[in-house]
């Protein structure tokens, strides 16, 4: 999936009342949009709803198929540039598909948050839940990332990016892995309260 760079207005930060928010969505293949045409991925779909709902917002697609949290990590710098007002914090699903021990990827996602926070650019975590198969001991551990995440730095978290899709082949592609367009619909209709909750917070500034 080919990286959509975000092109956003330098300037002040002050999040005033009339202008454009400027959001990124920092993830993988579920927030780039594998399988779909680009206006279909997650974040012109939350882009579009947000709009609907009288929100003055950008949403820039920052999702790379295939990238765990280390690899977020090590791009966050140019994948999140100046002129971010926040960042919805994607990562960890592959991770998890391929058995990775959680503290690596908790660290990672740990690092994200900080470096970000020292730039003073706020994050809206969206956790993941890790697979029945993987047993119990590796999904308490791995499930268990986010909201110490989200308590560690007082984030906002929407505990699950896939709810209401996974498990759903009505919702995903043949994979049975990623969302379909009304997929994608089913998780900006699930977030959605938790990013406007993420709005006012940006709105209200530090």
């Amino acid at each position: 999936m080919t990286l959509v760079t975000p092109l956003h207005a330098q300037g002040s930060k002050e999040p005033g009342k009339d202008r454009p928010l400027n959001l990124v969505a920092l993830g993988d293949s579920l927030t780039a949009g594998y399988g779909l045409p680009a206006a279909a991925a997650f974040p012109l779909q939350l882009e579009a709803a947000l709009k609907a709902r009288g929100h003055a917002v950008t949403v820039a697609n920052a999702g790379v198929s295939g990238d765990t949290a280390t690899g977020g990590l090590d791009r966050v710098d140019w994948s999140v540039p100046d002129g971010t007002d926040g960042v919805i914090l994607e990562l960890g699903a592959n991770d998890m598909l391929r058995g990775t021990d959680p503290a690596v990827t908790e660290k990672a996602l740990d690092a994200i948050v900080a470096r970000l926070k020292a730039r003073g650019i706020p994050v809206l975590l969206a956790g993941m839940r890790a697979a029945p198969n993987l047993g119990t001991d590796y999904g308490k551990r791995f499930d268990a990332i986010y909201p110490r995440l989200a308590e560690r730095y007082g984030l906002i978290l929407y505990p699950f990016f896939l709810d209401g899709v996974a498990g759903d082949r009505s919702l995903t592609l043949p994979d049975g892995l990623h969302p379909t367009k009304d997929g994608v619909a089913t998780i900006v209709a699930g977030i959605l309260p938790r990013v406007e909750e993420f709005l006012t917070r940006l709105r209200k500034g530090p």
